[in-house]
């Protein structure tokens, strides 16, 4: 399923399934230790608002691209939820749990486990769907590239409610060594996407 989508003809590859297991190991070490106990750093600890946006944003993702047969963009949403919890020192059950819910259609086996050693029964089967707040899949930071003559220079971090002016003015400090002291001729803004001076 990861290989690509349903429909296109994919050619066998070692390398995908060598891809699908890392991620799968790394499920697995997510919330159980190397003897199959849960993890010390599982627990029921308070969600931050990022970590919260990431799971809405997964199940979201999960959810629209199963209905439409997109199963490898939804795992590679489920490889970001991964990663991003691995780094996380305090890995609140809140989200792990959801989690092994919507891993459930695609590792059945290793979301069963999972399931069993955060300390629930019957079956992951026969649990509800997990359901996501729009409210809370939406991002308040911006990511925003900043360009020279169509070249990337430097990405801006903002807040999504940023201006014109905002993104320009901080932009400029970004990138004056670029500038050279001249004036652009043309600015080009797609708003909350791309910035690029055209000197």
């Amino acid at each position: 399923m990861f290989m690509g989508p349903l429909e296109a003809v994919k050619p066998w590859s070692t390398r995908g399934v060598e891809g699908v297991t890392r991620f799968l190991d790394r499920a697995w070490r997510l919330i159980a230790n190397e003897d199959g106990a849960l993890s010390p750093a599982v627990g029921v600890y308070d969600p931050s608002p990022d970590q919260l946006r990431l799971l809405h944003q997964t199940i979201k993702k999960v959810t629209e691209d199963i209905e439409e047969l997109r199963f490898n963009t939804a795992i590679s949403q489920m490889m970001v939820f991964t990663n991003e919890m691995t780094k996380a020192e305090q890995r609140p059950r809140a989200l792990l749990e959801p989690f092994v819910l919507i891993l459930s259609p695609f590792a059945p086996h290793l979301a069963e486990e999972l399931w069993e050693v955060l300390g629930h029964t019957p079956s992951v089967s026969e649990q509800p769907w997990p359901i996501f707040d729009p409210a809370m899949t939406i991002s308040d930071r911006l990511t925003i590239p900043i360009q020279v003559n169509g070249k990337l220079r430097a990405k801006l971090d903002v807040g999504a409610d940023a201006t014109r002016e905002q993104v320009e003015g901080l932009a400029r400090m970004q990138i004056a060594e670029w500038l050279q002291g001249k004036e652009p001729k043309k600015i080009v803004y797609v708003e909350k996407k791309l910035m690029n001076f055209v000197i």
